[in-house]
This record gives C-alpha cells, sequence and structure tokens, in this order.
C-alpha cells in the first residue's frame, strides 16, 4: 500500500489546528488498567478531540495454551518468569498487518529497564510521529530475542525498577500527547518548563500575596516584565544547581554517549 493511502486513511486533518492524529498502539497483558487515565485532564480533552487515539492488544490473546500463557522460566535457572517468544512476536505482527502510517513515520519502542533512558528532547521527537507502537513487558523480562528479532527500540523511563511496562506506557503517552498542538490550552506552556532548556522550572506562586507567614516574592508583583525574567532565570538556575546539577554539567544521563536514539535509528 502506498504511504500516501496509509496516511489518508489513518490521518484525520484538523483544519483548524493543521494537525493530525496520532495514533497509538499498546500491546500489553493488562489493557483494563489505562482507561481511567485516558479519560481525564489534558489525555481525556486531547482525546475527546481527536488529537490522538489508542488501541490495544491483549498479548494472551496470542498464547497457545487453555492457560493463555505467555511466560515461561528462565533457560539457567533463576527467580521469575520471562516473557514467551511466540505470543509477542504474533502480537506485534497482528498489529503491523494493518499499517496505520508510513514506516518512516512510525515509531515502535519497546519498554524495558535495559533501554534508554527518556529525556524530554525524546517526547518532543516522538510527538512528530503519526503511529508509535509501544510493548510493554512485564515478570523479569523478555526472552532476548524478543529484543533481538523486532528490532524495537529499547526504551527506560528512569534508573528504577517496575512490576511492569504499562505505567511507563503512560509515562510516554502522556509526555508526548501533552506535546501535540491544541493538547494544552497556552502554546507556550510546554516550552517553558522543566527540562526543556536543561534547567529544572523556576519557582511558581499564585494568589494569595501571602500565606501562613509566607510571602511571594516582590519582583512577582512589581509588574516589571524584564526584573521578573531575569529573577525567573536565576532562580531556575539556583533550583538545578541544588537538585540537578547534573543537568548544566551533562555528567549524567545519555546526551553525548550516543546519537542513535535522537535520530531514532
Amino acid at each position: 500500500m502506498p504511504s500516501s493511502d496509509i496516511v489518508a486513511r489513518s490521518s484525520r486533518f484538523f483544519p483548524d489546528q493543521n494537525v493530525m492524529t496520532l495514533h497509538f498502539d499498546i500491546l500489553t497483558i493488562f489493557p483494563a488498567v489505562f482507561p481511567g487515565l485516558l479519560e481525564e485532564s489534558i489525555l481525556g480533552r486531547a482525546r475527546r478531540a481527536g488529537l490522538y487515539d489508542v488501541h490495544f492488544t491483549d498479548i494472551r490473546d496470542f498464547a497457545r495454551d487453555a492457560h493463555r500463557s505467555v511466560d515461561d522460566r528462565p533457560y539457567g535457572g533463576g527467580p521469575g518468569m520471562v516473557f514467551k517468544p511466540e505470543p509477542v512476536f504474533e502480537a506485534v505482527e497482528s498489529v503491523l498487518a494493518t499499517p496505520r502510517a508510513s514506516e518512516e513515520a512510525t515509531q515502535k519502542i519497546i519498554l524495558t529497564p535495559q533501554g534508554r533512558r527518556l529525556e524530554q528532547r525524546d517526547l518532543r521527537r516522538l510527538s512528530s510521529a503519526e503511529w508509535i507502537i509501544l510493548l510493554c513487558g512485564h515478570y523479569e523480562g523478555f526472552d532476548e530475542r524478543i529484543l533481538e528479532g523486532l528490532g524495537f527500540e529499547a526504551v527506560s523511563i528512569g534508573d528504577y525498577v517496575l512490576s511492569g511496562g504499562e505505567v511507563p506506557a503512560m509515562v510516554l503517552l502522556d509526555g508526548i500527547v501533552r506535546l501535540l498542538p491544541g493538547a494544552v490550552g497556552h502554546p507556550e506552556s510546554t516550552t517553558y518548563e522543566s527540562f526543556e532548556t536543561r534547567t529544572l522550572d523556576f519557582p511558581q506562586y499564585t494568589r494569595p500575596p501571602e500565606y501562613r507567614g509566607m510571602k511571594v516574592p516582590e519582583v512577582l508583583l512589581s509588574g516589571n516584565h524584564a526584573e521578573i525574567a531575569r529573577w525567573r532565570e536565576r532562580e531556575a538556575l539556583r533550583t538545578t544547581r541544588e537538585f540537578r546539577s547534573d543537568l548544566l554539567t551533562g555528567s549524567e544521563g545519555s546526551r553525548g554517549q550516543d546519537d542513535s536514539w535522537e535520530a531514532g535509528n
């Protein structure tokens, strides 16, 4: 099928916003954990507006036994269970059998602690895709042949371990959708945030001007926009030095180690 036909079939154009629907396919053994998240706040509004849609595939539907088993004990011994290759490969192949975008506009991601650590710049790049496939792990992880054979990008959301890939998939979904044009009320809201400029955000205040003896800094009440801008820049740097100095030095994380993730290869 020509890529132009795929885009015409799968993408709905919004003349007032000049954007197309971003399609998500999420492969998981726990699809029931997602609906609540998708109905609330920015994700709920953006979905109802047609900025994105989500389709779920239950990997257990591709199990080969009466118990719908998708895992087995690891070769060589050890605790826990490992995702079997057969149901995962077949679930992925069933999704890919109905393309929702061209290959160039598709991102295929497997969520695993062994993956590259996610950064804000990655979410911004992913937000320009037309189709994103997220494969959620569970148990002790994936049979290595899944990572080798599928050729998905391996992504981790941080240096810690969760019970499965469903929460990381939610993190990607939320982080990507809020960057879509029209998803948040003020377009600049997603530009001047923590990590967009390699610093944390500056302190924020709202009414009342004093609460339990704690006062809003006078400069924010002054109306002097130049002074306010300078104060915010100073405070962002101070907060970053205090809590995340690695963002300023570049000593932590994947930046500079390998550009293949940023390039999407």
